[in-house]
């Protein structure tokens, strides 16, 4: 029957890898458990049914990919977007958080309309494939970020203005630091936190060399057990592994559609879009690559139109329990870095998340110095990407280089994306080769340019 419905001897993978990559997508995924309800808990929402919304939504979508569409990619409400949501939308322009999940709501159902009249799907297929390369290039790289960041290898140890520095150096004197100026540098190593990340890391960077199965997640277990071992993690007290789940405050239907439509927070809704249809498009072209899922004839994602209706659906579904907004998780590379190929990776993963409805306490001993080095080293994985990139042709390597390092320099996919995006046909007109370039890619050129324009904050 596994057989029959995942095609796992067609696509060079068992069961047991299948289940060891999907928990390893989980555990490397789990953060958004806590991150979802801190910061829509900022936002006045219950944390409790933040975390029900966040389970329920997060395990049923990643459960539809898997089964409907066979691919190893999970869902969750992306952080970027929920950041987006609580800060700018319901605190600092003062809507309502159930106006803002309206919102939410409309950018789905504008997702369906747009992969029902396959205009996703042409995007999908009009990009590049240095470009396409690029984006599996830098989706590593800001999985690295994020990686050192949770580990705090990655610190902020001055915030710092160019303009100001260099002012205050050539008049020798000493620099006071901005509010919004920020310098990244290397965290403390006589930090047990960062030493055991350092442990985790090369740890499993060993067993992935000696080419031992499901390495990412062996390390992310052993690294847990030293962490509570040496102190860095603390078991709580009164712990207990199970937990019902209490569904008396939720936030299921509590979303107002019509007061989002009456409020005409149209920049709203277009930027959820915008954010969302590059964030999800990145993440599928780079994990969908990085799983062999790619016709090497057409270059093409067969069951990708499949995969961008659930995506779509993912975000107004998710809306209706309480959780903006659910996309394909960038975490997902982490799975098929062990070895994931095929949806049964996403139906673990996707039963992991209901599970953590009633497993929430044992999450909690799971310390970042376990799942960041799992990020780092899935970021290492994703470079072989580079070699599509034809360095012969600068029309090819200049957009695939602003691709790459706007990712992780402004911790934004839909950034780098846009950035290479704009490249490409701006370069291949200067140089006499439009007609390189698919009709769509001037499209969107003109769409982003207009979108950074008009909708910026």
């Amino acid at each position: 029957m596994w057989e029959r419905w995942f095609a796992l001897r067609e696509r060079g993978t068992d069961i047991r890898t299948e289940v060891m990559a999907g928990l390893t997508t989980f555990i490397t995924m789990a953060y958004i458990l806590f991150v979802a309800p801190s910061v829509m808990g900022a936002a006045g929402m219950d944390k409790n049914a933040v975390l029900i919304a966040t389970c329920v939504a997060s395990g049923l979508v990643t459960i539809a990919m898997g089964v409907l569409v066979n691919y190893p990619i999970c869902l969750a409400p992306g952080v970027g977007l929920i950041a987006f949501y609580a800060f700018t939308v319901v605190l600092g322009m003062g809507v309502s958080w159930q106006t803002a999940l309206g919102a939410v709501f409309i950018s789905g159902l504008v997702f369906i309309l747009l992969t029902a009249t396959h205009v996703r799907q042409m995007i999908l297929e009009g990009i590049p494939q240095s470009l396409k390369a690029a984006i599996t290039v830098g989706i590593g790289l800001f999985i690295t970020i994020i990686g050192l960041k949770m580990s705090g290898l990655l610190a902020v140890i001055l915030s710092l203005s160019p303009a100001a520095l260099a002012e205050t150096v050539a008049a020798g004197g000493h620099y006071v630091a901005g509010a919004n100026d920020t310098l990244l540098g290397l965290g403390a190593l006589d930090n047990p936190k960062h030493l055991l990340t350092l442990f985790g890391l090369f740890f499993t960077a060993i067993l992935m060399a000696r080419n031992v199965n499901g390495s990412i997640l062996i390390g992310i277990i052993v690294t847990s057990i030293l962490a509570h071992i040496v102190g860095v993690a603390q078991v709580p007290e009164n712990f207990t592994p199970l937990m019902l789940p209490d569904f008396s405050n939720n936030a299921f239907l509590q979303l107002d559609i019509m007061g989002a439509v009456h409020m005409g927070l149209v920049t709203i809704i277009l930027t959820f879009t915008f954010v969302e249809l590059f964030d999800s498009m990145g993440t599928m072209i780079g994990t969908a690559t990085k799983a062999g899922l790619v016709d090497p004839k057409t270059g093409k994602f067969p069951g990708m139109g499949r995969a961008l209706f659930v995506d779509a659906t993912g975000v107004s579904f998710g809306a209706l329990l309480g959780a903006p907004t659910v996309t394909a998780f960038v975490e997902s590379a982490a799975g098929v870095g062990a070895g994931g190929r095929t949806g049964l990776t996403a139906v673990v993963c996707g039963l992991c998340f209901l599970a953590s409805l009633f497993l929430a306490p044992v999450m909690m001993l799971i310390p970042d110095a376990a799942t960041s080095q799992a990020l780092i080293l899935v970021g290492a994985l994703m470079l072989g990407g580079v070699k599509q990139i034809d360095f012969d042709d600068f029309t090819e390597v200049f957009p695939a280089f602003m691709t790459i390092v706007m990712m992780p320099f402004t911790y934004s996919i839909a950034n780098g994306i846009s950035a290479g995006l704009v490249a490409y046909p701006l370069l291949k007109l200067a140089t006499g080769k439009a007609k390189d370039v698919h009709p769509i890619v001037y499209i969107l050129a003109v769409l982003i340019v207009a979108r950074y324009i008009f909708l910026s904050e």
